[in-house]
């Protein structure tokens, strides 16, 4: 296994802010508030490097120690992220009961954003900090609980990396003790992109909901945007959850696990030009090349698809002013309504809206 892993520290040559995850500058199990004080500032446009850490391998179910997870599996210990191992033996304040496993890097003050507009996180890049990951199924959650874990205790997946000539896959056993003869095309993303929630009380890290948090929208690859409803003054974003791939629904717990450095851009919409574009945006909107991907997200999944197609609508009208038949009638022809996850309580559901399809479309 190569033994090339992207250790904290930044490029000073780049003139880019690089934000590493440390005790000073994460959370674990929660997400920030009004209440917390930002790790960085930065102005709009402004980009920035941000470390962040997969909660596989540092949880108490797994020991809580990285290197001892990490060697049972055949991974050397200098193949283990030093801020992985620096982690898993801080946090003393962290409750395993209480808390959710999700660490997140931030929060991030962006200059100027208010209640009312839209912050944009464009992703730029996507890169792995290591060359393996980890899929888990516990606690009897996932799509089949009760049925699975089928013993005691939870079920860890190691999952490799390999590169080819057409690009990373990941690689994985089809029984225990076999070799990793499964490949699958790696397509990173960060599981949990958001904004801080008013209020001096620091949300779980498991439900989604109108700040972001974690939606597990695997469309978030590098090149795509998600746009989200400044809750506070700042904003004060913040990312987590890496991710080298999932499939939609995310059926077993977790997606492949994995820790990320991942190249941002953080822009505010004001009001007024959000409205204009997108129509009253109330929860996590995204934008990739070919598409526009509203949301809708409740603990009932019939609720949730019904709130992404409400939101799908209102985007057709306010974007290109079709009116609510034509728009209802237009997303029972032509655009895919998928599971985002049904795993992390809230249930996500996210809508594929081909922008082609409308480049003909007058107001």
């Amino acid at each position: 296994m190569s033994t090339d892993i992207l250790r904290p520290g930044g490029d000073p040559t780049t003139g880019v802010a690089h934000l590493p995850v440390e005790e000073s500058t994460s959370l674990w199990g929660r997400l920030p508030c009004a209440a917390d004080a930002p790790v960085l500032r930065l102005d709009p446009g402004d980009e920035v490097v941000v470390d962040t850490l997969s909660h596989e391998g540092i949880l108490e179910d797994q020991g809580r120690d990285p290197v001892a997870f990490f060697a049972a599996h055949g991974v050397d210990p200098e193949q283990v992220l030093p801020d992985a191992i620096a982690l898993a033996a801080g946090h003393p304040g962290r409750d395993p009961r209480r808390d959710g496993p999700h660490v997140v890097t931030g929060p991030i003050h962006v200059a100027g954003a208010r209640p009312g507009d839209l912050l944009r996180i464009t992703i730029l890049e996507h890169t792995p900090r290591v060359p393996y990951g980890v899929v888990s199924n516990r606690h009897g959650r996932g799509a089949l609980p009760g049925e699975y874990p089928r013993g005691e205790g939870s079920v860890s997946i190691f999952a490799g990396v390999e590169e080819t000539g057409d690009g990373l896959v990941g690689t994985m056993a089809p029984r225990a003790g076999a070799e990793r003869t499964i490949r699958f095309p790696l397509r990173p993303f960060l599981g949990i992109m958001g904004v801080a929630v008013p209020g001096a009380e620091r949300p779980h890290s498991v439900p989604p909901g109108p700040h972001g948090g974690n939606i597990d929208l695997n469309l978030l690859t590098a090149g795509s945007s998600l746009y989200l409803p400044v809750q506070v003054e700042g904003a004060l974003a913040y990312v987590g959850d890496p991710h080298f791939a999932q499939g939609d629904g995310e059926v077993a717990l977790t997606a492949m696990e994995a820790s990320l450095r991942s190249r941002l851009r953080l822009d505010v919409i004001p009001r007024e030009e959000a409205v204009e574009q997108f129509g009253e945006v109330v929860g996590p909107l995204a934008e990739t090349a070919e598409h526009l991907v509203p949301t809708g997200m409740d603990e009932d999944l019939d609720r949730a698809v019904q709130d992404c197609v409400r939101q799908a609508i209102a985007l057709l009208q306010a974007r290109w002013g079709l009116d609510p038949e034509h728009a209802y009638a237009y997303l029972s022809a032509a655009t895919d309504f998928d599971i985002s996850q049904v795993v992390d309580v809230v249930k996500g559901v996210h809508a594929r809206i081909r922008t082609a399809d409308l480049a003909e479309v007058r107001r």
